[in-house]
């Protein structure tokens, strides 16, 4: 038996610091080894962090709300089997006798009373069960649709309740029951935003406090645009062969692998394709000098309900296309249900990112950091275009390119658009890389 310390993890490159954002286990509970512990924000992700250890949690150092360095203790917990507690429970062994003073510290002190500055937020519930826990995003989604979660059979692990679960009973024609509260509730907002008291006389003026995702967020933001001199441009992309084979092919590919084809993976392996033409895309600048990448990780921006996070998936030009449409859905899926490790968000080398799911037909995104380029998808729309002498309804899509200035000029980020336009516009079946 002995105290073992939970630190900071790293949650993406150059990540320095973490914040707590919620703590799911309060001082004295019991934790198994892998269970989800504590929500930690950083500006790349959003994340419940497991636990290394089985034992009692008998110490929070970091509070909801604080930020920390990377590497810094945020808890510590009782291993072995007294930690179990129970009357079968051996007697434990002699602990050193600065790991006893705190063991017993945790144990004699007296439990102050909840406040936002010292206490742990306790875990929420829902489901079926009464007892399954839920995250902060399944808790705003919830509230959106003024959905009570209580109501719910819960389908995650010990009958949590999932975004799924909450998104079954918006799509269904018998409404879930309001919750049991003698007050009307405001929903929440989306993108991290959490309501507050009205300003003023409440008639035209709001506060909306923000959420640690969204505040870290924001830094993240404008951190990259003053780091990085952003240049942009974009290609108009004549979409239309590779249309008419995902619609012929979707719901064939969906029985046979279980898993929806999106246009995704059909963009992924042609983006792969131009970065590996031109590999300044996939660079990093240093005071040193340009780290060029000989490997590509794709960051997929996810939008959540609590904001944005750009999982990585780790050498994705070495996938085939089934492996590829399956890992890319497992990533998605599991950011939005804040079930990502941390080597999840780490080595990026290119950010990819959908704006054409809100409607977005023209973007400038903001290079993730510290990569040289993000590339947009826009939507897809039918439009008449100029094909040979006649005017034909083709179906066209944008793609739109921020990239870092001081690594690459527009001369060769044109020459890489243009190699993505050319291999979307003469797209055949045999482009697909099995």
């Amino acid at each position: 038996m002995g105290l073992a310390q939970i630190k900071m993890p790293q949650l993406g490159e150059s990540v320095t610091e973490g914040t707590v954002d919620h703590w799911l286990k309060n001082e004295g509970d019991f934790v198994k080894r892998d269970e989800p512990l504590v929500e930690v924000v950083t500006d790349k992700v959003n994340a419940e962090i497991p636990s290394p250890f089985e034992g009692r949690l008998v110490k929070i150092t970091a509070a909801s709300g604080e930020t920390v360095r990377v590497g810094a203790v945020i808890a510590q917990i009782e291993t072995g089997a007294a930690a179990a507690g129970g009357p079968a429970a051996p007697a434990p062994a002699k602990l050193p006798a600065s790991e006893a003073a705190v063991s017993q510290a945790a144990a004699e002190a007296p439990r102050p009373a909840p406040s936002a500055a010292n206490q742990p937020a306790p875990p929420s519930t829902g489901g079926g069960d009464g007892g399954a826990r839920l995250s902060p995003a399944v808790r705003k989604l919830a509230a959106e649709h003024n959905i009570d979660p209580t109501t719910i059979q819960g389908s995650g692990m010990g009958g949590r309740v999932t975004r799924d679960d909450i998104l079954a009973v918006v799509d269904s024609p018998t409404p879930a029951a309001a919750p049991a509260t003698g007050a009307t509730q405001l929903p929440a907002e989306r993108g991290g935003r959490e309501r507050a008291q009205p300003r003023g006389d409440g008639a035209r003026e709001e506060l909306v406090k923000l959420s640690v995702m969204r505040r870290s967020i924001a830094e993240h933001m404008v951190r990259s645009l003053a780091t990085s001199p952003h240049a942009w441009t974009m290609q108009e992309v004549d979409v239309t062969s590779l249309v008419a084979y995902r619609e012929a092919e979707k719901e064939g590919f969906r029985a046979r692998h279980g898993v929806p084809l999106t246009y995704l993976p059909f963009v992924v392996q042609v983006v792969c394709d131009a970065l590996k033409q031109f590999p300044w895309l996939n660079s990093t600048w240093t005071d040193e000098g340009i780290v060029v990448k000989h490997y590509i990780n794709m960051g997929i921006a996810v939008s959540i309900p609590d904001g944005l996070i750009v999982p990585v998936l780790k050498d994705t030009d070495q996938r085939g296309f089934t492996d590829l449409v399956r890992s890319l859905n497992d990533l998605i899926e599991r950011a939005r249900n804040k079930q990502l490790k941390p080597e999840d968000v780490q080595a990026g080398t290119f950010t990819l990112n959908n704006t054409g799911a809100t409607g977005s037909v023209a973007s400038q995104p903001i290079i993730n950091q510290p990569q040289a380029a993000i590339l947009t998808t826009e939507s897809i729309l039918r439009r008449p275009v100029v094909v040979g002498d006649g005017i034909a309804i083709r179906h066209i899509m944008n793609m739109c390119l921020s990239f870092d200035h001081r690594i690459v000029d527009g001369m060769m980020a044109g020459q890489f658009l243009n190699s993505v336009k050319k291999q979307l516009d003469e797209w055949t079946p045999a482009s697909i890389r099995l």
